[in-house]
């Protein structure tokens, strides 16, 4: 089911969770994402092309949460029931149109963070992906503005003069030493 800013048939539920990642009920995306926000699982992936770079996606302008801002490869939300692993996967290939390889759990990250764009909540229990990419991109246009693959370097910059999602930095953070074991090399990351 498609995550885009469109309106849906069907609301799109997520699983709320404790603070240990257990889940304890469902609520509507939109909902769950109002302030305060409530803890619900999502996941975050990071994909590396060949020579270890990492693919940013700028989110399209017509999303209604945090529009046009970088952020990392592809996050989201598993649908309920649906493991974080398969939901991330399916994510991925929705978003930009190939497939990631080699993904691994590289871990989870809790946190709170206020949207300051949108006004919306992400308090989220994180399950982190890291792995590569190496089939041609074919983002759909109504979840993804634009990609970028970027070193750490170029990724330094970028983030001094651009906008990235609430999220971003601490997802980031979280994941870059299970990122270091799947690339097998820490390029600068």
């Amino acid at each position: 089911m498609p995550h885009s800013s469109a309106a849906a048939a069907e609301p799109i539920m997520l699983e709320l969770v404790d603070e240990d990642g257990t889940t304890i009920g469902t609520a509507e995306k939109l909902a769950a994402h109002r302030a305060p926000g409530r803890l619900h699982r999502a996941f975050s992936v990071f994909l590396f092309d060949a020579s270890g770079r990492l693919l940013l996606q700028r989110r399209a302008h017509g999303k209604y949460h945090s529009p046009g801002v970088w952020s990392n490869t592809c996050c989201g939300h598993p649908l309920p029931g649906e493991a974080p692993f398969l939901a991330a996967t399916r994510r991925t290939t929705e978003e930009l149109g190939a497939a990631p390889e080699s993904l691994r759990a590289v871990g989870t990250v809790r946190y709170n963070h206020p949207d300051p764009l949108s006004g919306l909540v992400e308090q989220e229990y994180n399950h982190l992906f890291a792995g590569l990419v190496a089939a041609p991109l074919r983002p759909d246009p109504a979840e993804v503005a634009e990609t970028e693959f970027v070193t750490a370097a170029e990724l330094a910059r970028l983030r001094a003069g651009d906008t990235f999602s609430a999220w971003f930095g601490t997802v980031l953070d979280a994941a870059l030493p299970g990122i270091r074991r799947v690339t097998g090399t820490d390029a600068g990351w």
